[in-house]
């Protein structure tokens, strides 16, 4: 690797991602990685990178990095744009769904980001290091490289064209769901108001998870409120004793002792990443085979935006 950037400004709730930490949750490590894989694959290929390289997720205002050795290729995914600052000081606004090449002693400042999740990939991947097999920030046990002032990342130099394509998104509609394994801890009623109802996303929400706020969800007993903790995933919907939903998301824990009354279909998971706060979200049941088509469709139409790159 022979491309090097420099972080001149952290900005605010970014983080290195790539698609995860794999087969260490049985140590109590979460999986972390991209809320919005899908999302985070199309910045990769606009730059020519495998799926699984390291990006930056922006969830609030951008970062800015400059190029000490380059060429290097960039690309957001997402609703951020940026400002390009040459080594001369001229700006150029840097859009979305297409890849730019900048040289060294340029500088790439990105945006606030108005939607929920973007991402910023540049040729090669942001190459930190290696931890347990992945790049990805897991802050709350300081695993990863944190982006922080004067952090410089590897990465390769620019190679082939550049590129551009149409928006991508997971989609948008009631959030699909399969019921369980502890939906027998809710009323009857509570189970028709969970799929009846709206529920808005507050500001206590993070990467760990999603906390909703709506109708309380009724459980049958006091002490059906809480479980013997067990395995939980990313998509599983916790209920606690108040009865207001938090969906687990990428940095969530491994094991949790409130019933779960349901769990988000993988195809779906990456849609709540673009969810803010006071965003409604509304379910709706599925089941194993329907999920698994979901999934299906969701790959498809994947490949056939990456078929359409420019």
């Amino acid at each position: 690797m022979n491309g090097l950037v420099e972080v001149v400004n952290a900005g605010i709730a970014n983080s290195l991602q790539d698609l995860g930490r794999i087969g260490f949750r049985h140590m109590g490590i979460a999986v972390s990685g991209c809320l919005d894989p899908w999302l985070a694959r199309c910045a990769n290929a606009l730059v020519g990178n495998d799926a699984d390289c390291a990006c930056i997720e922006i969830r609030a205002a951008g970062p800015s990095l400059a190029v000490l050795s380059g060429p290097l290729r960039f690309a957001l995914a997402g609703e951020a744009t940026a400002t390009r600052v040459s080594a001369e000081g001229d700006e150029t606004e840097v859009l979305p769904w297409q890849s730019v090449t900048l040289d060294a002693g340029d500088e790439l400042q990105v945006g606030f980001q108005p939607g929920g999740t973007a991402y910023l990939a540049v040729s090669g991947g942001f190459a930190t290091l290696l931890q347990l097999g992945s790049r990805s920030t897991y802050l709350r046990a300081e695993i990863g490289s944190a982006i922080s002032f004067g952090l410089q990342i590897p990465c390769d130099v620019a190679s082939g064209p550049e590129r551009a394509a149409a928006p991508w998104s997971a989609g948008s509609g009631l959030v699909r769901v399969m019921l369980g394994p502890q939906d027998d801890h809710f009323t009857p009623a509570a189970l028709e108001d969970f799929l009846a109802g709206e529920y808005r996303v507050t500001p206590q929400s993070d990467r760990m998870g999603l906390r909703l706020e709506g109708k309380a969800l009724v459980h049958r007993s006091p002490a059906a409120a809480d479980i013997v903790s067990d395995g939980v995933t990313p998509g599983v919907i916790q209920v606690p004793a108040n009865g207001q939903p938090i969906i687990l998301l990428a940095d969530c824990q491994t094991v949790g002792g409130y019933p779960k009354i349901a769990t988000v279909i993988s195809a779906d998971l990456p849609r709540l990443a673009q969810l803010r706060p006071g965003e409604a979200i509304r379910f709706a049941a599925v089941d194993a085979a329907q999920a698994a088509a979901a999934r299906a469709e969701l790959a498809a139409r994947w490949q056939a935006w990456v078929g359409d790159l420019g």
